[in-house]
């Protein structure tokens, strides 16, 4: 099956709207716990459907973190009612220049729908009319399939020593410091982390950097090759916005640890670091 995207303009977007082949989807979601439905309801692009991260597409298991991958089965049904078919060209937006879409975009690549992109500086780049109607696809037959082999890493994974990996955090820097922890069980990060906050994957516009700048970016962190990388952050969704930022730059490979601070945070005697140094 071919590949869509990662990454496609507004205009692009303009152009399709009207594509029967073609989802749209509003991944709005906010850490400081706003509701992502209402920021739908108050205005949408046409035809969007509003798929709830919380609610919808992540798992219910305390020990894995904060927002462990959902089931397999849960995902398909949710993609079903969004309305996507294994032919479906998906849109996913949000209004933080992708914070939280490209955890949807992983998602659907991780379980094996490769024709999905974010939308490039999200709602802010829409120079079109906003809606309140709230649509009813039909329902889709998305079926799980097989996605990339090895893209994420657990645990005990990340905790054994391998060599060559880099470490992406992509939390707030106060956070990765250990100066606040307002979520996790405690402050700090994962022993040889390097700090690399998601926002810096964009530009003033909210657009991703061009490649090269993000190539540059991810050579100063250690990164030469996308499978040298594992992201992580809190949770496992802004950690994804440095896999997509990785794949723009032809960094393709890189490993999600899905658990994140959460789980690591939470689990005895795990070790812990502070301070700007990896």
């Amino acid at each position: 099956m071919a590949t869509f995207g990662p990454l496609k303009p507004a205009r692009w977007l303009a152009k399709h709207i009207a594509d029967p082949g073609l989802r749209v989807i509003d991944f709005r979601w906010y850490l400081d716990g706003r509701s992502g439905a209402a920021a739908y309801a108050s205005g949408h692009i046409l035809g969007a459907v509003f798929v709830d991260l919380d609610r919808e597409v992540t798992g219910h298991r305390p020990e894995a973190g904060r927002h462990p991958l959902p089931e397999p089965a849960a995902f398909a049904a949710a993609m079903r009612r969004a309305g996507v078919t294994g032919r479906t060209r998906v849109i996913v937006y949000d209004d933080q220049g992708g914070f939280s879409a490209a955890r949807l975009w992983w998602l659907l690549r991780h379980f094996g729908h490769p024709l999905a992109a974010v939308l490039d500086g999200g709602l802010q780049a829409w120079t079109g009319a906003l809606s309140r109607e709230v649509p009813s696809p039909p329902a889709g037959d998305f079926k799980v399939r097989p996605g990339p082999a090895a893209d994420t890493v657990d645990l005990d994974g990340v905790a054994r020593p391998e060599a060559g990996r880099v470490l992406l955090d992509a939390r707030a820097g106060e956070r990765f410091r250990g100066e606040v922890e307002p979520l996790d069980a405690r402050a700090g990060h994962i022993p040889g982390a390097r700090h690399a906050a998601w926002q810096d994957n964009l530009g003033a516009d909210l657009r991703f950097r061009p490649p090269g700048e993000l190539r540059d970016r991810f050579a100063g962190l250690g990164v030469g090759r996308g499978p040298e990388a594992v992201a992580y952050c809190g949770s496992g969704v802004s950690a994804c916005h440095n896999l997509l930022a990785l794949e723009v730059a032809g960094l393709a490979g890189a490993r999600l640890y899905p658990g994140s601070w959460s789980q690591w945070s939470s689990r005895p005697g795990a070790p812990v670091a502070t301070g700007a140094k990896d």
